[in-house]
């Protein structure tokens, strides 16, 4: 069975938050974090893992991805600190 992920990063600051799917969270996360992944995280320093939800179907991801960015900044807040108060970098919990 295959997993999918939803999940958020941020910069050193906490001021940006950048939401995405894939189906290899470890990769995903490493590319961000060597600026391989999209250019608005290169752009903005997005590096640090903060939130992930895992699905086992793809549609069920991508429909919490949609949620998820529909939101406000407030609602993302919330969602992140409901599961990492600290707003510690997650990474290493999943590599």
């Amino acid at each position: 069975m295959k997993n999918y992920w939803v999940y958020m990063m941020t910069n050193k600051t906490n001021t940006v938050i950048y939401t995405g799917v894939t189906n290899n969270l470890n990769r995903r996360v490493w590319q961000h974090k060597n600026k391989l992944g999209s250019a608005f995280t290169k752009k903005y320093n997005v590096d640090k893992l903060i939130f992930y939800e895992c699905f086992g179907q793809i549609y069920d991801a991508i429909a919490a991805e949609k949620r998820i960015k529909a939101g406000s900044r407030a609602k993302k807040i919330q969602l992140i600190e409901s599961k990492n108060s600290e707003w510690q970098d997650l990474f290493e919990i999943v590599s």
